[in-house]
């Protein structure tokens, strides 16, 4: 059984192991005139992509707050906020990289993460396992990719936009 005393926030479980878990969730207006961009992945052949001060990368943005809030250091906006141009197009893969040095800095392992793209576009399922590599690569751990559509509703449903939910597990001793 996890204890959470207010002496120990993070929880306890067998031999002192910590574990924490986190939600992140992110979505984007997609255009014309920029590339689609998911999971790390680039999708040359999509006619529009995400609009954001990034790439857009909704997949890697919400790792980033799954992991950030797992950890309790915010979110994303916080810690690469829009008024930044040192962020300006910078890749999600390069602010999942990032991620990953603060949440090990703060004393946490990432166990696993998963990730579900929603929207009608881009079409993940021919290259999901190519995401589950690629992003296990850059978290060190598991990390699991699915996605769906809203069978019409709303804007990710009407092709306006795109969104991902992602949710981490990390542990301590």
């Amino acid at each position: 059984m996890i204890s959470t005393s207010p002496q120990d926030p993070a929880g306890s479980g067998p031999h002192g192991l910590k574990l924490r878990t986190g939600v992140g969730v992110d979505a984007h207006k997609l255009v014309q005139s920029r590339p689609m961009v998911m999971a790390g992945l680039s999708f040359p052949n999509e006619t529009v992509g995400p609009e954001g001060h990034s790439d857009g990368d909704v997949a890697c943005h919400a790792v980033c707050d799954a992991l950030l809030s797992a950890a309790g250091l915010g979110d994303v906006g916080q810690v690469f906020g829009t008024d930044d141009p040192a962020f300006a197009g910078a890749s999600g893969v390069t602010l999942l990289r990032l991620v990953v040095v603060l949440v090990q800095q703060a004393g946490w392992q990432i166990s696993n993460v998963a990730v579900q793209v929603i929207g009608n576009h881009p079409a993940m399922a021919p290259r999901r396992r190519d995401a589950e590599e690629l992003l296990s690569g850059v978290v060190g751990a598991p990390v699991s990719v699915s996605a769906t559509s809203t069978d019409g509703l709303g804007f990710s449903g009407r092709g306006e936009g795109v969104m991902a939910v992602a949710s981490a597990l990390l542990m301590s001793w």
